[in-house]
């Protein structure tokens, strides 16, 4: 349980295989479970404003990625102030998401068309419009249908690669042609589709039916059938008397989920879930041998995930839940020294990194940018010069603490110089 921007800080740069995230999509609602379902007390609130983002990593964007934070100055104008600021706050996790995935990782990103076209803009930013490979198109028939428009039944998904070679396995995805497969002796088979537990796709055999009133016989596919179309009409949402129903606010299928495993990663490898919710993608990869992580920062989230994984086929007993971050151990930690204060004197141009105002080297201190408290270590990247002021003032908590009480401390001083006139 922490901010995924700071767990996502402190992991290992490319350690993942794959991403799915299924973030708040900026709707202006507050999402709440039901009373009595698995998840009752959970709740969140899709709505932005610029206390939600870092205010560090929005200075490293800017000074980074000038372009980007330019779109989205832009897209303030275009739309409005809470969609700039849900922007700022989601480029700085997609940046670390695609620092964390390996080369040859897959990221699919499930949103819809409240900010899905800005969403793919930051995409094409940071992963390269190249590695853009599919739009997908998810189709379902829940929910209310207005009478004054077209029905929204739809959400989109977009999967982008880090590079040209990465894991793709159309095998495990493919279904067959039709839902009346003919097999070699020309005989037709009609009934539901399915999938036994070694994985082999087949068509229930007409004839006698058991207790639950499933055929007893399968007539198993000689093909490998075809892979799935960019839309999605085969996996519904969930059912409201699903048994996988936990009653969390915008939970997804575990068909969706292991759909997308199956076709962008193997067994053993690691897939992780920045907006886990109540663990949809953590079940499914435990069910195909996968390795995953999931991150959420609702403290009800964390509960239900550890009860869903408990309850999940007794398998998940060998799991670890905590509010740790993690510290990276893929850089070199550097210990603060005189070097490096001289060194970081000249880079800020003998300024304080806060208040920006010149002082002698002898003034300054060296700081951690991100506190280890949120998971900042100890290497150069880290270390910024502040003066004594300044880092009294920041002690162990963020940049953003610190320019809020700078800003306050210059108000009060404008105040005070217009009430002495």
């Amino acid at each position: 349980m922490n901010d995924n921007l700071y767990v996502l800080s402190g992991m290992n740069s490319e350690s993942v295989d794959l991403i799915y995230l299924d973030p708040p999509f900026n709707s202006k609602r507050t999402y709440s479970a039901p009373i009595g379902s698995k998840s009752a007390g959970a709740s969140f609130k899709d709505m932005w404003s610029w206390k939600d983002v870092d205010e560090y990593y929005l200075d490293t964007l800017t000074a980074h990625s000038p372009a980007l934070t330019n779109f989205i100055a832009n897209v303030g104008e275009i739309h409005s102030k809470p969609m700039k600021a849900y922007l700022a706050y989601m480029s700085q996790r997609i940046i670390e998401m695609h620092r964390v995935l390996k080369k040859t990782g897959m990221l699919y990103l499930h949103c819809d068309p409240t900010a899905s076209h800005y969403l793919k803009i930051l995409l094409d930013f940071v992963f390269g419009k190249i590695n853009f490979r599919n739009e997908i198109v998810w189709c379902y028939n829940i929910g209310g249908k207005s009478k004054k428009d077209f029905a929204k039944k739809h959400d989109t998904i977009y999967r982008y690669s880090k590079s040209g070679k990465y894991t793709f396995n159309a095998k495990n995805i493919s279904f067959a042609m039709t839902p009346h497969k003919q097999d070699r002796s020309g005989k037709n088979y009609g009934g539901k589709m399915g999938i036994d537990e070694e994985g082999r796709r087949y068509v229930e055999k007409q004839g006698t039916r058991d207790k639950d009133g499933n055929y007893k016989y399968y007539r198993y596919y000689l093909d490998e059938g075809k892979i799935p179309e960019d839309w999605w009409t085969d996996i519904n949402s969930i059912q409201p008397s699903s048994a996988e129903r936990t009653g969390y606010p915008t939970q997804k299928p575990l068909a969706l989920l292991k759909r997308i495993i199956l076709a962008s990663s193997n067994e053993g490898d690691t897939v992780l879930d920045p907006f886990c919710g109540c663990a949809t993608t953590c079940v499914a990869a435990q069910q195909l041998q996968r390795k995953w992580i999931g991150i959420d920062l609702e403290n009800q989230a964390v509960s239900v995930l550890i009860q869903r994984l408990s309850d999940a086929g007794r398998l998940f007993r060998d799991f670890v839940a905590t509010d740790q971050i993690p510290k990276r151990t893929d850089i070199k930690e550097v210990l603060p020294s005189e070097s490096i204060r001289q060194r970081l004197y000249k880079e800020q141009n003998s300024k304080c990194n806060a208040c920006g105002q010149n002082f002698e080297l002898w003034n300054l201190e060296i700081d951690h940018i991100i506190p280890k408290s949120k998971g900042g270590g100890d290497y150069y990247e880290n270390y910024q010069l502040l003066c004594g002021s300044c880092n009294r003032i920041k002690g162990d908590r963020t940049m953003a603490y610190l320019r809020m009480k700078i800003e306050t401390r210059e108000r009060m001083m404008k105040n005070q110089i217009f009430f002495g006139e």
